[in-house]
């Protein structure tokens, strides 16, 4: 009885001593990074999902949004996701192609996509499917394509017809594909990070861009750039995307409640993207900082004209047989 009471007396001091009440967990940290700002489609994505992650596995998980490049510049994000230094991203879908994923390129052709519909068919269908399995390979697990919108043109000189690209100094993303596009156009294109794109229009170091407008006003580049063409050339898009290794280290059940709130946020990024650019477009021209011109049906088939040597050029890159298959898919009603 007494070596019990011993017993008990020990038992009671080491629970005083370590707090015999049961250790809380802590959350499991998503860091998800981004290079745009927290008002952009993508950036408010980004919090409607934290949000959403919160309601569904509250307590398991604490998602860390980190807007406007605080963490990695779009040139870093992807070494560091795969890495394992950030957990989620939501690169634009021409960042795959330096990762050896060409075939996302085929999202950069110009004219490809008719509206918002026939786009849809493809990243909300197999063929969107598809193409995230093969970041498999690359230790990513891509979850979901968000909208930006449909990309305009931009430039300190006007960009009405063809003939006016000539010789301009364009900004773009790090693809074959859109290197090849502003090349057709006779312009010359300029790789860039996007965070430093407004300071080089400021400064003529570029001449214009492209972008979809809510991009283009939330950067301010209107501010700074004199001439836009309502063109809605090319799409401009994201893969949400998360490291593999972690992913499939996350409990089922945490697993499964982070892809209903990865449905719903992306229900809400599309919608938004189709808003934010609609108010975008609305807010830069009220502001009259910048003259919008918006091309005729005609007008814009003769500038898709003048960028079908694209398809040519760039074909083999992503797949000739990829791109006919999208066509089809974006023509059948």
């Amino acid at each position: 009885m007494h070596k019990l009471s011993t017993s008990l007396l020990v038992v009671a001091a080491t629970c005083l001593i370590a707090s015999c009440s049961p250790q809380r967990e802590q959350p499991i940290i998503i860091k998800f990074s981004h290079v745009v700002a927290v008002d952009t489609p993508k950036g408010r994505a980004a919090e409607k999902f934290k949000e959403l992650a919160g309601n569904y596995v509250g307590g398991k998980i604490k998602v860390e949004v980190y807007p406007s490049s605080q963490l990695y510049k779009d040139k870093e994000e992807m070494e560091a996701l795969q890495l394992g230094a950030v957990q989620m991203l939501a690169p634009s879908l021409a960042k795959f192609g330096p990762l050896g994923a060409k075939e996302f390129e085929v999202f950069d052709f110009p004219c490809l996509f008719p509206d918002k519909d026939g786009l849809h068919k493809v990243t909300q269908g197999p063929i969107g499917k598809q193409l995230l399995d093969k970041l498999d390979s690359k230790g990513i697990v891509g979850l979901a394509y968000w909208d930006n919108g449909f990309k305009i043109f931009s430039s300190n000189k006007p960009v009405k017809t063809p003939e006016d690209f000539k010789g301009q100094k364009l900004r773009i993303q790090s693809s074959k594909v859109l290197d090849a596009q502003m090349r057709s156009l006779g312009s010359i294109p300029q790789v860039m990070a996007f965070s430093e794109v407004y300071q080089a229009l400021q400064t003529g170091v570029v001449d214009g861009t492209e972008n979809p407008p809510s991009n283009m006003y939330t950067q301010k580049m209107h501010e700074v750039q004199k001439f836009a063409n309502i063109s809605n050339h090319g799409y401009l898009g994201y893969a949400v995307i998360v490291n593999k290794k972690f992913w499939e280290g996350l409990p089922a059940d945490v697993r499964t409640g982070l892809e209903k709130a990865m449905k719903e946020a992306t229900v809400y990024a599309n919608e938004v993207a189709g808003k934010d650019n609609e108010e975008g477009l609305a807010a830069m021209k009220a502001s009259g900082k910048t003259e919008f011109f918006q091309p005729t049906t005609a007008e814009r088939e003769a500038l898709c004209k003048v960028m079908e040597p694209v398809y040519d050029q760039m074909g083999d890159r992503v797949g000739k047989e990829l791109i006919t298959t999208i066509q089809k898919a974006v023509a059948t009603k």
